[in-house]
């Protein structure tokens, strides 16, 4: 079958790799229609992620037709149209009985480097390197789906293959990031980035009952998206300070709940940037926590902070004083996509949500590279490539 490889950093390629089979009995095989570009898929792309391996098949947000099913699957059955969460879970270790989801005890292939970079290990994630399992990503004919009674989502009747994509990941992130923001009903909002996972935690904040709901970013026509698609009042970074028009935006309170939905390749303006630059392209930190400081600083007294952007180590110049003195709250973590996709494939039913506009370029698999950097350069109001292994 085809396939889009990591080949090195910004640089993936399409190959012939082979069929996946069933390894497991609780194993499907899904037969990918659709297979999005994530922003966190950039971390990989960049280098930023230590554990990849030259021809790993990347690709996590898809959705697909399950095509064989091992002999303990019976909640799904051939030609079954499926939506995939991104995060495997086991099902029935400690943390998923909590719907903790990601933070699963036995669906990482190969925990040893998280146990060793974070105390623990942490689940699995389809085609996010070997930290994360290893496993074969989505941006492929055929995907093996481990754990698939716990993994896939029967996509209802009515709901189009393009809307029930972003229900693998963005949607269940932003939603996630957006509930755990702890919004109160009349509560100011504020969500940095405004890309596929922003978006969707700007309408999941709606959703939950914000008052008011702002978007920050630097690109126009993704703030233009902000706008018009999830009714949010809009901060281009480039042209505001954004702590001091904050405060001006809520008469100098701050905002209840700041959102960072950026993570470890934040963009900033000033010193401030040629800092973070700098002491990463030095190795000196993992990441770039420009949103994260300014979420903190920006957040009222007594407020949240939910960072659902992806963080992969350590960074620098960290306000703990700030958060300290002014009593926020910290809720953060990668998706608990299990707990959340199938309200969500509810939601998009009745049409309370399409994310189906955030599918802005439908690409062939023989088109990886440009579809990668044009997501990475963000030419053409590339919102998300993606892919479409059958055409």
């Amino acid at each position: 079958m085809k396939a889009i490889c990591w080949e090195g950093i910004n640089k993936v390629s399409t190959e012939r790799v082979p069929d996946p089979t069933i390894l497991n009995p609780r194993d499907a095989i899904v037969r990918v229609l659709l297979s999005s570009v994530c922003g966190s898929d950039l971390h990989l792309l960049g280098g930023y992620i230590p554990a990849m391996r030259s021809g790993d098949i990347i690709g996590h947000e898809f959705m697909g037709e399950i095509v064989e099913v091992g002999p303990e699957v019976k909640k799904f059955k051939k030609g079954d149209r499926v939506v995939v969460c991104s995060v495997l879970a086991c099902g029935g270790c400690e943390y998923c009985q909590r719907e903790e989801y990601s933070l699963c005890d036995n669906s990482n292939a190969e925990p040893e480097w998280t146990e060793k970079a974070y105390g623990y290990p942490v689940a699995g994630i389809f085609g996010y390197s070997h930290a994360l399992g290893g496993y074969a990503g989505s941006h492929a004919e055929y995907t093996r789906i481990p754990f698939a009674e716990n993994t896939c989502f029967k996509v209802p009747d009515g709901v189009s293959n393009e809307s029930a994509l972003f229900t693998s990941d963005a949607f269940p992130t932003g939603y996630m990031a957006a509930d755990f923001a702890g919004i109160e009903p009349g509560d100011t909002v504020v969500v940095w980035g405004a890309g596929g996972v922003g978006l969707m935690a700007m309408h999941s904040a709606w959703l939950l009952g914000a008052g008011r709901v702002i978007a920050i970013d630097q690109y126009p026509y993704r703030l233009e998206q902000a706008r018009s698609r999830a009714n949010a009042e809009v901060l281009n970074f480039r042209e505001v300070d954004v702590l001091q028009a904050l405060k001006e935006m809520t008469g100098g309170r701050g905002p209840d709940r700041c959102i960072d939905c950026v993570g470890m390749e934040a963009n900033s303006t000033g010193i401030e940037r040629i800092y973070d630059y700098a002491k990463q392209y030095a190795r000196l930190q993992n990441d770039r926590p420009a949103v994260l400081r300014q979420a903190i600083m920006a957040c009222r007294k007594g407020g949240t902070v939910s960072i659902i952007g992806v963080y992969g180590g350590f960074i620098d110049k960290f306000p703990m004083g700030a958060a300290m003195n002014k009593g926020l709250t910290f809720r953060m973590g990668q998706q608990f996509g299990q707990r959340y996709i199938p309200k969500l494939l509810d939601i998009v039913a009745k049409g309370e949500v399409d994310p189906a506009y955030l599918l802005t370029h439908k690409l062939s698999l023989d088109m990886g590279q440009e579809g990668y950097m044009m997501f990475k350069e963000k030419t053409n109001n590339n919102m998300r490539s993606v892919f479409a292994p059958a055409g």
